[in-house]
């Protein structure tokens, strides 16, 4: 990063996510103890002190017009609401301005909303928090959502997931400017990991599908959750709902959009989550009872699905109750 100040705006506004806005801010301003030069402005659409989504107010440092009218890098948080936000006609319309002055474009969690309400994020990759996907994608079907990474970079505009996968894009920021010494230097400092590892799967709630309409997926979904770890053969599977393979797979299709192994697999792969967060079995054991067999097509399915091992995900997940009571032992 050469000595030239990069100003980094950061739009904040009213029911914004205060970590949205905290958590890059945080990336930025601790890069400059390593020899980056980062200028970091909280800017405001009026200049006044806004109250984030916590209830916490934030102060900012000025209006949006006290930028220079060359940014480096913007970066557009988010709110819970996001209608309201992209229903913020002066917001959006600040924002593409602001956009259009930048060097560089992120958002943080809801955050793309906005910046898919400027036409910015159209034919574009992005990302945002895996619960908001299928809002973007139906709200702005011109963007190609991408529901499971961390964040996502096509040309210019960097998008990432929810809250704290901010500090994340901010990092790759910082590694970008300033070198991988530098943001590893952060990192440390601010206790995160310097690459997250897996993608946003593996925070994802139990993503059941919802009650199909046909009564053959009905009583399959039910047949399947209720003994994951039977043996569920395609001619099992199509037997209980009563219909020929080949139709089973075309609902399935149809109705929840994936075949009906991977239903099975989806199934035990929860299955397998909540015994490793609740449990203490082994490897081997969680992979019996949930239906895999194996403890290496457990793994495959987890580093497939989830983007990291078993032993990963229990390390980040397992109850406290259930370590607190390993470390009594």
């Amino acid at each position: 990063m050469s000595h030239r100040r990069h100003t980094v705006a950061v739009v904040a506004f009213d029911a914004v996510q205060l970590l949205d806005v905290t958590g890059p801010v945080e990336v930025f301003t601790t890069a400059n103890r390593y020899g980056a030069h980062y200028d970091v402005r909280v800017v405001s659409p009026t200049g006044a002190n806004v109250v984030t989504s916590s209830g916490l107010a934030l102060g900012v440092n000025g209006p949006l017009s006290s930028l220079p009218r060359r940014i480096g890098t913007l970066v557009v948080p988010g709110r819970r609401d996001w209608r309201a936000a992209v229903g913020d006609t002066d917001l959006v319309e600040s924002v593409a301005d602001l956009a259009g002055r930048a060097v560089r474009v992120s958002s943080v969690c809801a955050g793309a909303f906005v910046l898919a309400a400027t036409g910015l994020l159209d034919g574009r990759r992005a990302a945002t928090h895996w619960e908001l996907a299928p809002d973007l994608a139906v709200a702005f079907p011109e963007v190609r959502v991408e529901s499971d990474p961390v964040f996502v970079r096509d040309g210019h505009v960097v998008t990432s997931a929810g809250v704290t996968a901010g500090i994340d894009l901010a990092l790759s920021l910082v590694e970008e400017d300033c070198g991988a010494e530098a943001a590893r230097s952060v990192a440390r400092q601010l206790v995160v990991f310097m690459a997250r590892p897996g993608g946003q799967a593996q925070f994802s709630a139990r993503m059941v599908p919802g009650r199909p309409r046909h009564s053959a997926v009905r009583h399959v979904m039910d047949h399947v959750g209720s003994d994951p770890s039977a043996a569920h053969t395609l001619d099992s599977l199509a037997a209980v709902g009563g219909v020929s393979v080949r139709h089973l797979a075309r609902l399935f299709r149809s109705e929840i959009g994936m075949s009906p192994g991977q239903y099975v697999d989806s199934i035990r792969t929860e299955a397998a989550q909540a015994l490793l967060e609740n449990g203490d079995g082994t490897v081997e054991e969680v992979a019996q009872q949930a239906g895999f067999g194996s403890s290496e097509s457990l793994r495959r399915v987890f580093q497939h699905t989830l983007g990291v091992s078993p032993t990963e995900y229990r390390a980040r997940f397992r109850s406290t109750a259930v370590s607190r009571r390993i470390v009594a032992a």
